[in-house]
């Protein structure tokens, strides 16, 4: 990281700590500072570092945004307004931030069962800073990238959702995070407890209006304790000029159920990184992914599953659509440890290119250090079949619908494996957008 570059998000640090939620709280306090005087020592990652040898953010690093704060006085636009209401999903409670920031104006919150805490992250640590210590110290001391040590040192806001044993809200959870305003960072951090045997559906959505260029720096640490069901659906729509940096952290107790999924169609540069602890018996987790690149976007995912614990399953499907000069790049690590016997683990990752320009860099690992476990994994890459093509063109379609079916149908095999339908239908609709014009063909 250059000298200037480092300097830059260093000094929005010392320009906004005064700012920052919960600067009256020692401990928080203490903790930005551990996670600014990190990030200070690595910096941002570099292609010289295995996990980011495929990914460059040089052009992120001479940005200078700015860190969003809280802006005093004034509503939202009507087109924000009209923006938020046509992102929003259906059947949800809504929980809006803007700008990184908490709307409880836009947001809509149903009735959620007795004892279920939903709320801003900022306003919790004002008004109940005790619940969080802990959430928050367990993530501060282990830094994955400087992204996430940054993170910690400018977060200003996010959800803090709690789910008392036993209990379901009825409807799915929507986070919608729309940028409306360019040369912002912004740094959010959600914190989701799902007590034993409790279930929880998140959908964390990310966008941003057309043209804009900003940063979007967000991490999501989930707790799902005894027999506990979560799932947590990501949805990035950011702006085409906009960078992504996301990480998804979970820790599963006995009998947990985690399904997770990524869907990434906007941003130019986007890096989400999931990481899963199976730290029980008969723990299950799934994670899905679709990712579709056109003109020069860059994609990358980075998941790990840790089978720390005999007795737990894993299944993961990435699927890939890449046209123009577009790149993307996946790389799945499961490692099962030594005492995780009767491990059960399969991880699956296709890509389709549409362009003779676009490129993936595929890696799927398995690290086993048991004997007695089933495990497998695989990577394809290729082109739309010319056979399907005919057979369809001799079926009466012409040769840019029959190829625009054959991605959808291609695409549509991780949308059909959501759970909550509003989403399914959202992503679907999404799909067919995308696909309103001829699909390339190779030469």
């Amino acid at each position: 990281m250059s000298a200037s570059g480092l300097e830059h998000f260093l000094a929005e640090f010392d320009r906004v700590e005064a700012a920052l939620p919960g600067r009256r709280l020692g401990w928080l306090m203490h903790a930005r500072r551990q996670a600014l005087d990190h990030f200070a020592q690595v910096g941002f990652p570099t292609l010289r570092q295995e996990d980011w040898k495929y990914t460059s953010v040089a052009a992120l690093e001479k940005s200078g945004f700015a860190v969003a704060l809280p802006q005093a006085g004034g509503g939202l636009e009507d087109s924000v307004a009209a923006q938020i209401e046509a992102l929003a999903l259906a059947g949800a409670h809504l929980m809006v931030f803007v700008n990184g920031i908490h709307q409880p104006q836009w947001s809509r919150i149903g009735a959620l069962p007795a004892g279920m805490e939903l709320a801003s992250l900022a306003a919790t640590l004002e008004r109940a800073p005790d619940c969080l210590e802990a959430l928050i110290l367990r993530g501060a001391s282990d830094f994955p990238s400087g992204f996430a040590a940054l993170n910690m040192a400018l977060m200003t806001d996010g959800a803090y959702i709690r789910v008392p044993a036993g209990s379901a809200p009825e409807q799915p959870i929507d986070l919608l995070f729309l940028a409306t305003a360019g040369e912002l960072a912004t740094h959010a951090r959600n914190l989701v407890v799902a007590q034993a045997g409790s279930r929880i559906c998140i959908v964390e959505h990310h966008a941003g209006l057309d043209g804009l260029g900003y940063c979007t720096n967000t991490i999501t640490d989930i707790v799902a304790e005894r027999d506990a069901q979560v799932e947590h659906h990501k949805l990035q729509q950011e702006s085409r000029k906009a960078f992504h940096i996301a990480g998804v952290s979970l820790d599963q107790r006995q009998g947990s159920r985690f399904a997770s999924s990524s869907f990434a169609l906007g941003s130019a540069l986007a890096r989400v990184d999931i990481e899963v602890g199976l730290n029980a018996e008969h723990t299950e987790c799934s994670l899905d992914g679709l990712y579709m690149t056109a003109g020069r976007q860059h994609i990358d995912h980075h998941t790990r599953i840790d089978h720390a614990s005999p007795q737990s399953t894993s299944r993961e499907l990435y699927k890939g659509v890449l046209a123009g000069a577009s790149r993307a790049v996946f790389n799945g690590k499961v490692v099962v440890h030594a005492n995780a016997q009767h491990s059960d683990a399969h991880q699956s990752n296709r890509n389709l290119l549409l362009s003779d320009q676009a490129e993936v860099d595929t890696k799927p690992q398995l690290e086993i250090y048991a004997d007695d476990v089933k495990c497998g994994h695989g990577a394809t890459v290729g082109q739309l079949d010319a056979e399907q093509i005919y057979y369809l063109r001799s079926r009466g379609m012409d040769d840019a619908a029959a190829r625009a079916l054959l991605v959808f149908a291609f695409a549509e095999e991780v949308v059909r494996r959501l759970g909550p339908s509003p989403l399914r239908t959202r992503l679907e609709t999404l799909l067919r957008s995308q696909l309103s014009e001829p699909v390339k063909e190779l030469p």
